[in-house]
């Protein structure tokens, strides 16, 4: 069983918990982690208008695989201004809205532990989102254990989910600049474009809106494929943007 003592320790101290479940490497995992050591675990999905629907998809098939109910929460973000202005702590209020809620059902559900996927790669110094977590007093298990990014990618290969090489993603709207105010339909704008590149094969990209300019941002390996497939890309994403441009810095 693919399940450090470290973590094993944690979980014997809280026998019922409650996750922020994401779909992501580093959740999967803690869902894996908690129902091979027997606890009650509830997970929660935020949905909301900055998570594209594969990640509530991954959520659902993971879930599934364990034999474990997803609870999924609904957050419509256009409510809130702190939100949708796009500050540089934009990730803050973000979290405490998204965890805020977690709390706010997980407490109706009884339960009194909330858990994230923070892991020991994490840089706790810059990042709002970690502010609000942790001013929420929401445990992080995997960081807890001195457990990396890398580990947690090996322990659930180990442990056979599907999850383990899945490149790391940022909500929707890390997409925008940041003091660019955030629109909804520019969300669903880069989602679909996004979409259609994962269609063309590509993987771990981002594309970053600049106005009406869509700047792609591939790993290096896959620069060649780009200019391949440049005319497609081109067709592909043109009803979505003005301009299309390639960050030749790659990822």
């Amino acid at each position: 069983m693919s399940v450090p003592q470290q973590l094993r320790d944690f979980f014997e101290q809280y026998p019922t918990i409650a996750l922020g479940f994401s779909g992501g490497v580093d959740s999967s995992y803690l869902l894996y982690a908690a129902t091979a050591c027997g606890v009650d675990i509830q997970p929660y999905f935020i949905q909301s208008q900055f998570q594209p629907e594969f990640e509530l998809n991954d959520a659902k098939k993971l879930a599934h695989q364990l034999g474990v109910e997803l609870k999924i929460i609904r957050l419509d973000l256009s409510q809130y201004p702190e939100v949708l202005n796009n500050p540089a702590d934009r990730c803050y209020h973000c979290k405490r809205l998204v965890f805020g809620r977690i709390i706010e059902q997980g407490l109706e559900d009884g339960h009194q532990i909330f858990i994230d996927g923070n892991n020991a790669s994490d840089d706790v110094t810059d990042r709002p989102g970690m502010k609000a977590v942790e001013e929420l007093e929401v445990r992080s298990p995997l960081r807890e254990a001195g457990l990396t990014k890398d580990e947690v990618r090996e322990l659930s290969r180990q442990a056979g989910l599907f999850t383990w090489n899945k490149p790391s993603y940022a909500c929707l709207a890390t997409r925008i600049p940041t003091g660019t105010e955030i629109k909804l339909n520019t969300l669903t704008q880069i989602e679909q474009a996004e979409d259609k590149l994962f269609r063309l094969g590509f993987s771990n990209y981002r594309i970053r809106v600049m106005g009406t300019t869509a700047k792609i941002q591939l790993p290096s390996d896959q620069m060649i494929k780009a200019i391949e497939l440049r005319q497609t890309m081109v067709e592909e994403l043109s009803g979505y943007f003005d301009d299309i441009v390639l960050d030749l810095k790659g990822r």
